[in-house]
């Protein structure tokens, strides 16, 4: 596998790059990644990639289109370089909540994103966490969607906590707070919300009791925490005991940090498909769950040509 295999990091996501190396025994990939004082993006890779099977690792967060523009070159360069597979590993895909048409004229950027990735020269996608699984369906070569609630749901397993309750902040996360509930054996509870414009929600009404039991939400994403706040506090007033928010993709932007610490929440966790060092810096309460070791043992099992579905099993139990 050492010979034929190479993981690069760019820029957001170097951290995460140098765990799966480590649990792969690779050394990171030599590529050098510069701006030019205009905003343009140069990567050079640092060493050979003729007939390698290429890992390029890359979350697109903030800043997100410079992220983006930096996987599209990056493939560029390793397809004009000879490489023989070239597959992007996206643990947080961006721009993936514009899914569909919510109103007229709106763009469908999810699907805008994978038409350049495919052509830009990626043979594979992988990523985590979707924010809708249909996405996988707008790529025409293979796209693994990764989930990582088997790793969320070994920690809540691990603290074992009493008289639990999973919910679902909104009607779209309900099969993902379903797999989380089965893993904890726990009931499932829906917020009922509406959203009248971007980064705005307001909490509705609970589907399902909460009273007397401790409540474990789980969502996707968590932006500017705004629609999290919101259904801590309408969880409490419906009797909750705690309150325990989780998320795949911490984007924490704006006012989410300051949101976070002044809320009512006995704990919050995420994983670092978005690198959270800055942001733990901030709230040192935020609990940072590792997905490297997954994604490692994925492309592991790409290179030998076995099936991945079992390993996202073997998290859960």
């Amino acid at each position: 596998m050492e010979n034929k295999t190479i993981v690069i990091a760019l820029t957001s996501s170097t951290g995460l790059a140098k765990e799966i190396c480590d649990q792969l025994g690779l050394p990171l990939g030599k590529c050098d990644v510069k701006h030019f004082s205009d905003g343009e993006i140069m990567v050079e890779l640092g060493e050979s990639v003729r007939g390698k099977n290429v890992y390029i690792v890359q979350s697109t967060c903030a800043p997100v289109s410079s992220n983006i523009m930096e996987v599209l070159i990056a493939i560029d360069a390793c397809k004009r370089a000879s490489a023989h597979h070239i597959t992007v590993v996206m643990p947080y895909y961006g721009y993936a909540r514009q899914d569909r048409k919510a109103k007229p004229r709106q763009p469908i950027t999810s699907k805008l994103i994978a038409d350049l990735l495919e052509r830009a020269g990626a043979h594979r996608v992988i990523t985590m966490e979707l924010h809708a699984t249909q996405i996988q369906g707008f790529f025409d070569i293979p796209a693994d969607d990764i989930s990582a609630i088997p790793i969320i749901g070994k920690y809540f397993k691990e603290m074992n906590l009493d008289n639990i309750v999973v919910v679902s902040p909104d009607h779209g996360g309900t099969t993902r707070a379903r797999k989380l509930a089965e893993i904890l054996h726990a009931p499932l509870a829906i917020i009922d919300k509406r959203r009248p414009k971007p980064n705005v929600a307001e909490a509705m009404n609970i589907i399902g009791d909460v009273e007397g039991k401790v409540a474990v939400v789980i969502d996707d994403i968590v932006d500017t925490a705004g629609t999290l706040v919101a259904g801590i506090d309408m969880l409490y007033e419906k009797g909750a005991t705690a309150v325990y928010a989780s998320c795949i993709h911490g984007v924490l932007s704006g006012p989410a940090i300051d949101r976070l610490k002044n809320s009512k929440l006995s704990g919050f966790i995420c994983t670092n498909t978005i690198e959270q060092d800055e942001k733990a810096a901030l709230y040192p309460e935020m609990k940072v769950l590792s997905v490297g070791s997954i994604l490692a043992d994925v492309i592991r099992a790409m290179e030998e040509d076995r099936p991945v579905s079992p390993i996202v099993s073997h998290y859960a139990e």
